[in-house]
């Protein structure tokens, strides 16, 4: 008779196996996430189920196209002698099928991440990478001969783990071909900004002659023309939203308006076209709408109107 411990023991690893599934589907959710940390952290057993689980996994897709385990099947199938033979030999076609079939499941299944509005979090992909993930944003990951990252829209500061295996950003029509190295991508429909923090990497679109090589403190735009056009950065600036803090130097009002935005259900606009170029500096709290409606009354003499409670129109205060 098995002791309870083992039947906890299994249980625990049938679930792990079940997570390493639901994590590989793009149809994962935060909702997902927060019920699989939820079980990782119920207790040690669990976490390292988990964690053995995810090894077998990747042990088995290194071994999905190995010709000699699906030899072995096939021999199997062809030579039972008896009935534990036969049994084996089932065994062993199947867990080839099996094999194979999770290779090309996973291979078709990125790994995604993604935030909410108002939400940022920060995750360790499975080559050691970590990614910090801005509001509103989505990220695919495959981990295989070619490690490849696809931001599909928001902004993500990436960490490169060092490895063999290359590391490749996709955003838009271009691609980020990173050389160890830690570096900033942001989409915004067609627009794409790259900006490099430590290292070296390279960017190209297809409409680019020659990839436009980046180092420390650079930055790079494209859009769905392929023209990339290559700039100095303001790193501290750059920097600030992975504190949570917006850093403003002599920009325009609407950039700050479009970027606060972006934190918060409550959108605010803009009553009168000419307001958009007002420079403004300072330091904001991403997503605190209030404070910068405050900020925006105080020291540029706007005066908010709240249309609806998610929707609040500034204009200039004389006109009122």
């Amino acid at each position: 008779m098995r002791s309870s411990s083992m039947h906890a023991e299994e249980m625990a690893m049938d679930t792990a196996e079940a997570w390493v599934a639901r994590l590989a589907s793009p149809d994962f959710n935060q909702r997902d996430r927060v019920e699989f940390e939820a079980w990782c952290a119920g207790s040690n057993e669990h976490l390292q189920a988990y964690v053995q689980a995810d090894r077998l996994h990747e042990r088995v897709r290194e071994l999905a196209t190995d010709p000699l385990i699906a030899a072995a099947a096939r021999a199997a199938r062809r030579n039972p002698v008896h009935a534990q033979l036969r049994w084996m030999a089932m065994a062993a076609s199947l867990a080839a099928v099996a094999l194979v079939g999770l290779w090309q499941w996973n291979a078709r299944g990125e790994q995604r991440f993604g935030t909410r509005v108002g939400e940022q979090r920060e995750i360790v992909l499975g080559d050691g990478t970590r990614a910090m993930l801005d509001t509103d944003s989505e990220i695919s990951v495959s981990l295989g001969a070619q490690r490849e990252l696809r931001l599909q829209r928001g902004r993500v500061e990436l960490d490169i783990a060092k490895a063999e295996q290359p590391f490749v950003a996709f955003a838009g029509n271009g691609t980020i071909h990173d050389i160890g190295t830690r570096f900033q991508l942001a989409r915004h429909g067609d627009r794409v900004e790259v900006l490099l923090l430590e290292g070296e990497v390279s960017v190209q679109t297809a409409a680019s002659t020659a990839p436009a090589v980046l180092k420390p403190g650079m930055l790079a735009r494209y859009d769905a023309s392929g023209e990339i056009r290559s700039g100095v950065a303001d790193i501290e600036a750059a920097q600030g939203w992975t504190r949570g803090e917006l850093v403003f130097k002599h920009r325009p009002l609407g950039e700050l308006i479009a970027e606060m935005n972006r934190y918060s259900p409550t959108q605010l606009r803009l009553g009168e076209g000419r307001l958009e170029a007002i420079a403004v500096s300072g330091l904001f709290h991403a997503g605190d709408q209030e404070a910068l409606i405050k900020a925006l009354e105080s020291g540029w003499s706007l005066k908010a109107e709240r249309v609806t409670p998610t929707d609040v129109v500034l204009h200039a205060a004389q006109l009122h």
